[in-house]
């Protein structure tokens, strides 16, 4: 069973950017489908962005496309988030999750989740 650590949150600019980190222990990470998901207060939880356990695929949530990025080292055992042309609405707290041996970047089933880390926006 992976452990995940997020890294990188923080406040910027509307405008702004950020890299959010996620740290995985374990030896078997290339096996999991990785994925970004966020919560807004009095918000339900929401999938970000996903990546194949190969890095080869990518998907995401259409509110984020074009700004954010996601990719993956599984020589480090890490995936991050380039956020770039940040709006307020993308405050929340992200949330890395895994979801092992799956074929396909599903935006829900994921089973080991970091602790989270927020992301505050201003206008």
């Amino acid at each position: 069973q992976l452990q995940l650590v997020e890294s990188g949150g923080g406040l910027v600019q509307a405008g702004g950017s950020l890299r959010l980190s996620c740290a995985a222990s374990g030896r078997t990470f290339s096996s999991y489908v990785m994925g970004w998901f966020r919560q807004a207060p009095g918000k339900e939880r929401e999938f970000v962005a996903g990546i194949s356990s190969s890095g080869a695929g990518t998907r995401y949530a259409d509110s984020v496309k074009g700004r954010f990025t996601i990719s993956r080292d599984n020589a480090k055992n890490t995936v991050t988030l380039q956020m770039n042309s940040l709006k307020p609405e993308d405050t929340a707290v992200y949330y890395c999750a895994a979801r092992y041996r799956v074929s396909t970047i599903t935006t829900n089933g994921y089973n080991v989740w970091g602790q989270g880390t927020q992301v505050t926006v201003s206008s």
